[in-house]
Order: structure tokens, then sequence, then C-alpha cells
């Protein structure tokens, strides 16, 4: 058992993982039953020292990706590595608005509104697979601009 706590320590010390994504790690190490049922044991004392946190590992994501994708593509990815609704719904908060996240991708890629249909299908296309909603894509195919924070 004090190998897989080693291994565990040794890949959160890397950077912060989900249960589900340090479990299905682990597993292939554990050789027989009891040894999975130790590592639920296992995850469970890392939880509670707070080692282990779905809550972090989910802000942690969305702040390293938000800059390149949309909410529904963020949380679609939380949801891949088994954070829960409220942890993912949490981190999508502090990631920021998301129509100002989408103009500057947008801007960054073609800079000037479609002057035809297919320019603007091309563009809509390319924020719909970044993960962006319809209607934050609609808004920046419009020529909306996010407000600037006021503080």
């Amino acid at each position: 058992m004090d190998e897989l706590r080693q291994r565990a320590l040794r890949l959160l010390a890397r950077r912060e993982h989900s249960r589900a994504e340090l479990r299905k790690k682990l597993a292939p190490h554990a050789e027989s039953e009891d040894q999975l049922e130790r590592l639920d044991a296992l995850l469970d004392d890392l939880a509670g020292r707070r080692l282990l946190s779905d809550a972090r590992y989910a802000e942690m994501r969305v702040s390293s990706r938000s800059a390149r994708y949309g909410n529904a593509r963020l949380a679609q990815e939380l949801k891949q590595q088994g954070v829960s609704a409220e942890d993912c719904a949490g981190a999508l908060e502090e990631a920021g608005d998301e129509l100002a996240r989408a103009h500057g991708i947008w801007a960054r890629k073609f800079g000037t509104l479609p002057v035809d249909a297919a320019d603007r299908a091309r563009q809509t296309r390319f924020l719909m697979s970044r993960g962006f909603s319809g209607e934050t894509i609609r808004r920046v195919m419009r020529g909306e601009t996010p407000e600037p924070e006021q503080d």
C-alpha cells in the first residue's frame, strides 16, 4: 500500500488530479481486489488531508484552458474527468465573461467581421469548435464587444 501512496503523492506533486483521474492512474498498480478497496481508502485519506480536491482540480483546469476554450468545452472536459456538476459550475464562474474570451480569441484569429455567408460560417465553426455557446457566437458575429470591467 505504501507503493500506491507514494505513486499518488508523486502524481499530485506534479499537478492537480481529479479523484477519478487519479484512481484510473493508480488502479493498474493495485494487484488484488483488496488493494483496490485500499485504493479507495487511500483516496479518501488524501481528500481528507486536502491533498486531493476535485474543486481545486477544476479551478486549475479552467484557469489554464479558459483563455482558449468556451464554457461548454471546459464543462465537458471536467465531466470526463469525473468532476461533479457543483465543482464544475464553481470553476466556470471564476473563468470570467465568456463573451470577452470569445471576442479575444475571434479577434486574434480573424479580426474583421465576416463579409459573406461562407466567411461567417467559417468563423462560426471555429468558435463552435472551441466550445462557445450559440448565443455568445451570435453576439461576436454581430460585432458586440464585451463591457469593460468596472472596479
